[in-house]
């Protein structure tokens, strides 16, 4: 994650945070989304970093980052402390249930299997990241549950071709699209989960870098 975080910035000539936020299944939900809450809290604030401008930061992240961004932008919602102009969400985990039998969103069924993530490794993570079956429902842990995405930042979000979340990504791109008018999305064709991270996927890391 160092390397993709200074590629990145040297990409985009933009200052990157990267939040160490508490991992399950030692510091499970809402731990690791109210570690994100607090940095970014800081960073509108002032009190983190100096020389920020509010309307210059950009909540990004990929896969489990994906979600925490998405959530930290409703909670921002939610409590009023600070309102993000923009959130940029990569292959984001935004759904609550992998089993291909009762998901439904076809990626699941159709890349769940063959393409590094699995829809049973996904089953597993939420297991381990939940503190409560409640949990499951809950927004800040699972966004694409949410009855409301009113008054959300302009988001991008990219979804990958083969990956397991790719359905969820896009229905909640549309959900978005329902009732703000400033949200993209893109489906990083050829891409899989991941693909940031992989030094091999240069191609899709620059297209995802030009969008």
């Amino acid at each position: 994650y160092i390397d993709a975080c200074t590629t990145m910035a040297i990409q985009l000539e933009r200052r990157v945070v990267s939040v160490d936020y508490r991992r399950a299944p030692e510091h499970r939900f809402p731990q690791a989304a109210e570690d994100c809450y607090e940095v970014a809290r800081q960073l509108y604030a002032g009190t983190l970093l100096e020389d920020v401008d509010p309307e210059n930061v950009v909540l990004f992240g990929d896969s489990a980052g994906g979600n925490l961004a998405a959530v930290v932008s409703l909670m921002a919602r939610d409590r009023g402390e600070f309102m993000p102009r923009t959130q940029m969400l990569l292959y984001p985990v935004v759904g609550n249930d992998y089993n291909p039998e009762a998901s439904p969103f076809e990626s699941v069924r159709t890349n769940g299997t063959d393409y590094i993530l699995t829809a049973q490794d996904m089953a597993d993570y939420i297991d381990m990241y939940r503190s409560s079956v409640a949990d499951l429902t809950n927004p800040y842990f699972a966004p694409l549950t949410a009855h409301d995405l009113s008054n959300q930042p302009r988001t991008l979000v990219l979804s990958a071709e083969y990956c397991p979340l790719r359905d969820e990504d896009e229905a909640y791109a549309r959900r978005l699209q329902l009732v703000n008018d400033n949200v993209s999305c893109y489906r990083i064709h050829d891409g899989i989960h991941g693909y940031l991270l992989n030094t091999s996927a240069v191609g899709l890391v620059a297209t995802t870098y030009r969008i």
